[in-house]
């Protein structure tokens, strides 16, 4: 059945590839960024059941105007993609703390004012499904990616949580958390790069930096195939909670989940009759 799927960061990389996905499929599609103009062209110009609109996701009127946009030419929205996000690489004494507030401000702020903005509409349907992009950084911290995993596990807990709020008006939410996915998250346009400023850090700092940006466009995931399973898991009649999206993301997260056990079985151990203490003694 055809669907409204609107989808932030339709610019380049996933988001590209989840419109494309998602016209062929014969849906109506709302795609967003700040540069329209530039989507449209990249998406082979206007099409019936495509509507381009300007969207900064860190300001809340772009958000509700993209919102009633959409509402006005298809007039509901079904899905909502949240998946326009940036990185801020680096060790966290260099990240400065505008950049740590910057990276909040797109990465977790960002689809928090988008959802805001179409909540009051699928609450008024009593239907609807967020999806929002997390990632495997979003369980498992990383070096070189405090900032980025920071505001990726606020996503993952806002989230979980959103989940029980919305439930009662028959809408859904999926977060997903991909390994490593050509999605051109690494290029430069996405990508902050540290300014090494500490020696201690430096020589950590370069080969990382190169590291990384040698793996960009060789990573193993393909974004086409990770689009395609979200618009089946908006397909789902009981949508997925979670999507844990490519291999290297799945064995990650069933490590962290035998560490999380582990250290809970530790923590018994040490401290699991605190509850019994007597205040009195």
């Amino acid at each position: 059945m055809s669907k409204v799927i609107f989808v932030t960061g339709a610019g380049r990389g996933l988001g590209t590839d989840i419109v494309r996905e998602a016209l062929a499929a014969g849906h109506n599609v709302v795609a967003t960024g700040r540069r329209p103009e530039e989507i449209e062209k990249t998406l082979g110009g206007p099409q019936d059941n495509l509507l381009v609109t300007k969207l900064d996701v860190t300001r809340l009127d772009d958000a509700e105007a993209a919102a009633q946009a959409a509402v006005d030419r298809f007039g509901r929205i079904d899905v909502l993609v949240n998946n326009a996000g940036n990185f801020f690489a680096g060790y966290f004494e260099e990240i400065t703390p505008a950049q740590m507030r910057q990276q909040i401000e797109t990465n977790l702020f960002g689809p928090m004012n988008v959802t805001r903005a179409i909540l009051p509409i699928m609450r008024r349907q009593r239907a609807g499904h967020i999806i929002t992009l997390s990632s495997s950084a979003g369980i498992i911290g990383q070096e070189f990616c405090v900032a980025y995993a920071a505001s990726k596990f606020g996503v993952e807990g806002w989230m979980e949580s959103l989940r029980y709020d919305v439930e009662p008006y028959n809408i859904h939410t999926t977060v997903v958390e991909p390994g490593f996915f050509r999605t051109e998250l690494l290029v430069d346009a996405s990508t902050t790069w540290p300014e090494p400023t500490i020696d201690d850090y430096a020589e950590r700092t370069a080969a990382t930096v190169a590291a990384w940006k040698s793996m960009n466009g060789q990573q193993s995931g393909d974004p086409a195939k990770l689009a395609r399973a979200l618009l089946a898991i908006a397909d789902q009649e009981k949508p997925l909670l979670r999507f844990v999206a490519g291999a290297d993301a799945i064995e990650g997260v069933k490590a962290k989940a035998q560490e999380l056990l582990d250290q809970a079985e530790a923590s018994r151990e040490l401290g699991g009759d605190l509850a019994h203490d007597d205040p009195n003694a």
